[in-house]
């Protein structure tokens, strides 16, 4: 059997797949542990309190080995429910027409070393913080109300402490889903600004999307599992530089696909509408495309594809796609990759109503005109050193009759011509060697009809091999 590449497999890999535990979490619990660690009183107090009548239960696949005495701890207690219950790290901006119970679980973390590590963290700091936000990974957020006390108490008074709602259940309401229920009694107030965060948790999305997004913040994290703290502020530059590297990239592009990753965020829609136009407005080609999991290969199945567009989530809005052929970019940077001269102070957004409140702000200030712009004119770019004649789509051409020069092409090799207007996809085909097999339409005679074989493809009936 042929090896398998990355554009193809058999699909044994799916079954024989190996699935990494969570070697942090619980492995050898007792059912009074499971019962506290996965929080089952309060939620079967949920569910019942709530009069469901079915319930399906979700794990992540380094949860999965507990999900058979979970199910069983539940269903003793005769639950039998119309919801969702969520377990482990869970997207907050997960919906669907059901109303989901998060159960995030209850890591060991021990608020006064927490402290004690962060604590000494900040003396390297070069900065007297004013505001300090306290951040927690949701299998921790249990431990939130100890560990702000135990800063308070530690902190000076000049000094104050926010820390965000972490939610523990979402019900949908018209169709939208609102969001109820918390681990922590404080909640940040959005015209407070704060200047240093305190992150408690392991490497994570998590951790790599409050980097991202509070650049302009000193960052001190604390991994409950070494039981050590350190400043971020090198991890930040990294990741920003990574990033800044894909979105020039995205600069030389012409034709972009938009991913759509989800289907349960609200402004899911208007936001692949303003992508669209955006695109076209700035010339460029798009294609829309609804993906489940990403991977390589299923991407590679659209070559003509020069970069795309992820619509999904903020806790997955942004992929590192070393193992991609193309790079994957985020709406905010793409906002930012089509501006004439890109202007980007570090500043970043993941979520979807940014980037649409930020367009309705500066939308008439993005908009090029077409009779100003030279769309002749070279571009030079940073990742070649060279200068480059972008594709214009949607522009009619002044030295052809209604722009068509590009449209019209050879179908196949007796010269019959096909129309294609603005189609990437046609000019992509057209440069290839090979363009498939000819058809051939009303130029062979019909073959003789011949009995097939039958069984199954590795011992067919008449196999005698």
């Amino acid at each position: 059997m042929a090896e398998n590449t990355a554009f193809s497999s058999s699909g044994e890999d799916i079954i024989s797949k190996a699935i990494d535990v969570d070697q942090e979490g619980p492995q050898n619990l007792s059912n009074e542990e499971l019962i506290e660690y996965y929080d089952i009183d309060r939620t079967v107090q949920e569910i019942t309190g709530s009069d469901f009548k079915r319930i399906a239960l979700q794990f992540p696949d380094e949860l999965l080995h507990h999900s058979v005495p979970v199910y069983h701890e539940v269903a003793a207690q005769h639950v039998d429910a119309d919801a969702v219950v969520h377990y482990g790290h869970a997207c907050m901006s997960l919906t669907s027409r059901l109303p989901v119970i998060y159960v995030f679980g209850k890591k060991y973390l021990d608020p006064h070393a927490c402290v004690e590590s962060l604590l000494d963290s900040m003396q390297s700091s070069h900065i007297e913080p004013k505001v300090i936000l306290l951040r927690l990974d949701v299998s921790y957020a249990h431990k939130t109300n100890d560990v702000l006390l135990e800063l308070r108490s530690r902190l000076a008074p000049r000094i104050s402490v926010l820390c965000n709602e972490i939610t523990n259940k979402s019900l949908p309401v018209n169709g939208r889903r609102s969001i109820a229920g918390s681990s922590s009694d404080t909640t940040q107030n959005p015209q407070i600004t704060h200047d240093m965060i305190f992150f408690v948790g392991g490497e994570s999305l998590t951790l790599a999307n409050i980097l991202m997004t509070n650049s302009s913040c000193e960052v001190h994290s604390y991994d409950p599992h070494t039981r050590s703290a350190r400043i971020e502020s090198m991890r930040i530059n990294k990741l920003l530089m990574r990033r800044y590297a894909i979105l020039q990239k995205a600069r030389d592009a012409d034709v972009f696909g938009i991913l759509v990753g989800t289907l349960g965020v609200a402004s899911y829609l208007p936001l692949i509408s303003h992508l669209r136009t955006t695109l076209s407005r700035a010339h460029k080609k798009s294609y829309t495309i609804s993906v489940g999991k990403l991977n390589p290969a299923k991407l590679a199945n659209f070559p003509e594809i020069e970069c795309f567009v992820l619509v999904a989530c903020p806790e997955n809005s942004v992929v590192e796609s070393k193992e991609f052929l193309q790079p994957i970019i985020t709406p905010y940077e793409l906002e930012i990759a089509l501006q004439k001269e890109p202007n980007w102070t570090g500043r970043y957004e993941l979520g979807f109503e940014q980037v649409l409140v930020s367009q309705s702000t500066n939308g008439n200030e993005n908009e090029v005109s077409t009779e100003e712009e030279d769309l002749e004119q070279p571009v030079f770019s940073l990742v070649t050193g060279t200068y480059r004649h972008a594709k214009r789509y949607g522009v009619k051409s002044s030295n052809t009759q209604d722009g068509l020069s590009s449209a019209v092409a050879i179908r196949n090799q007796d010269n019959a011509l096909s129309v294609l207007p603005d189609s990437a996809a046609n000019e992509f085909l057209q440069s290839r060697t090979f363009k498939g097999l000819e058809t051939r339409l009303g130029q062979d005679a019909p073959s003789v009809l011949e009995q097939g074989q039958s069984g199954i493809a590795k011992a067919y009936a008449d196999d005698h091999l």
